[in-house]
């Protein structure tokens, strides 16, 4: 199944906020369990699919786009990385930094 672009968009900038956030508590990106896990919370909020080899994909992509976000100061502090979210725990798009990283994932789309 092939989801639209901009639900590609929304669905890797949540996983890219997952990976900032992993490491901001661990100092390491996601492993795998807790990708799967994050994955499957947006997909099943938002009543999407994607098959295996697009769930390796968006992986590699989301530490790709994540890597270009972490060493920057406030991205390494969980309660700064917590007020990207909604009190409904979706990302905030009305968030200059939410955008920001949203435009990352659609660039790094538009190259594959």
């Amino acid at each position: 199944m092939v989801i639209p672009p901009n639900t590609r968009s929304e669905l890797l900038c949540y996983l890219v906020v997952a990976q900032l956030i992993a490491r901001a508590r661990t100092g390491e990106w996601l492993r795998t369990d807790h990708f799967v896990e994050s994955l499957n919370i947006w997909l099943n909020a938002n009543g999407a699919e994607v098959d295996w080899l697009q769930r390796m994909y968006f992986k590699s992509v989301s530490e790709i786009v994540a890597l270009d976000f972490g060493n920057l100061p406030h991205f390494a502090d969980e309660s700064k990385l917590a007020e990207l979210f909604t009190e409904d725990w979706r990302l905030d798009y009305g968030s200059p930094v939410v955008r920001s990283i949203y435009a990352a994932c659609e660039r790094e789309l538009q190259s594959e």
